[in-house]
């Protein structure tokens, strides 16, 4: 499931290649077209992403609500604007968890940092011709605009940048009423509450839950944007045992899980890939940037020694979701 890092980026390319331009917007799969039709030839006026939701207003006060899920993806096509806050395989590289030092651009194999497809991981056939911090135009025999590509809830095109949505959970129209009503239902998101609020109501809610924590980091009504990668992440790095309840964690761990998420976050959004190692020498770092399997502590590690203690790493299913930990670190 993209996790809360992909949103954001979503948000910042919405941001830079939508916002201020009329889009055209239809549904080729058939399953959004009337919403399609109300925002077609609007225009794009601000865009908001908390945790694992995205929420695009157009003029007329009319916002769309974008869940992608598990399997849900923006793929990007044509000229695409890139924001130079943050980095990808296309552009530079910042190793912002890694004392500030800056290395050449890494490229992923698994393309989680592409500028092309982000969202639920997946081979894009979408041709991107970048802007600022550019590596090249399309050919002018490009087509244009592209061809739809298997089942496309919703197109968005303006003159120059396509955006087709794939595999949604949600995809709706609403007032700001409702707008602002999904989001009251969300737990706190880093990047979009006072980060100092947002700890003390996280921590308020955790320490009067009789719920394990490796639930409640999933709860998106109690944090948001924290998905399997992270979860698994930050509880092996406060080395705390998933099952524990809320209510006995000591409130200090709480507020470090909260202080963990705000730091790997912007991590996140930055690269476009979960990186949740630190202290990497640049070497290591480049490997881990580039491979998934290298950037972990414990997540999709079932049966490999932990990194730190050896202990085989520990697979199990909580609440039909996976989970990875050390019973020896976590114990």
């Amino acid at each position: 499931m993209p996790e809360g890092h992909s949103v954001h980026r979503i948000a910042r390319q919405f941001d830079r290649n939508f916002v201020g331009r009329a889009v055209t917007a239809s549904s080729p799969q058939g399953r959004f077209v009337e919403g399609a039709s109300v925002i077609d030839r609007r225009t794009p006026t601000e865009v908001r992403a908390v945790g694992k939701q995205m929420f695009l207003e157009f003029d007329d006060d009319i916002w769309l609500r974008v869940h992608l899920g598990m399997y849900g993806a923006w793929d990007f096509a044509g000229e695409i604007l890139v924001d130079p806050t943050i980095a990808s395989a296309n552009g530079r590289m910042g190793q912002t968890n890694q004392r500030g030092t800056d290395l050449e651009p890494v490229f992923d194999t698994a393309g989680e940092n592409s500028l092309s497809s982000i969202g639920a991981p997946r081979r894009t056939r979408v041709h991107v011709r970048m802007s600022e911090q550019t590596r090249g135009l399309a050919d002018e025999g490009d087509q244009w605009p592209p061809p739809v590509v298997g089942q496309v809830r919703l197109r968005l095109m303006t003159d120059a940048t396509c955006a087709d949505l794939r595999g949604p959970t949600a995809c709706q129209l609403q007032t700001p009423d409702e707008m602002l009503a999904t989001v009251a239902k969300l737990g706190p998101d880093p990047l979009v509450d006072d980060v100092a609020e947002g700890e003390e109501r996280f921590a308020a809610v955790v320490r009067r839950k009789p719920t394990p924590i490796g639930l409640l980091l999933m709860d998106q009504t109690v944090v948001s944007g924290i998905g399997n990668v992270y979860r698994a992440e930050m509880l092996f790095r406060a080395r705390l045992n998933p099952h524990t309840p809320g209510r006995d964690v000591p409130e200090e761990t709480v507020r470090g899980l909260w202080r963990d998420w705000v730091r790997l976050l912007a991590i996140g959004v930055e690269t476009g890939q979960m990186m949740t190692m630190d202290d990497l020498n640049p070497d290591a770092y480049r490997l881990a940037m580039a491979h998934r399997d290298d950037r972990h502590w414990v997540y999709h590690r079932a049966g490999l020694p932990c990194r730190v203690c050896g202990t085989a790493i520990v697979l199990e299913e909580m609440a039909t979701r996976k989970l990875y930990w050390c019973p020896s670190c976590q114990a």
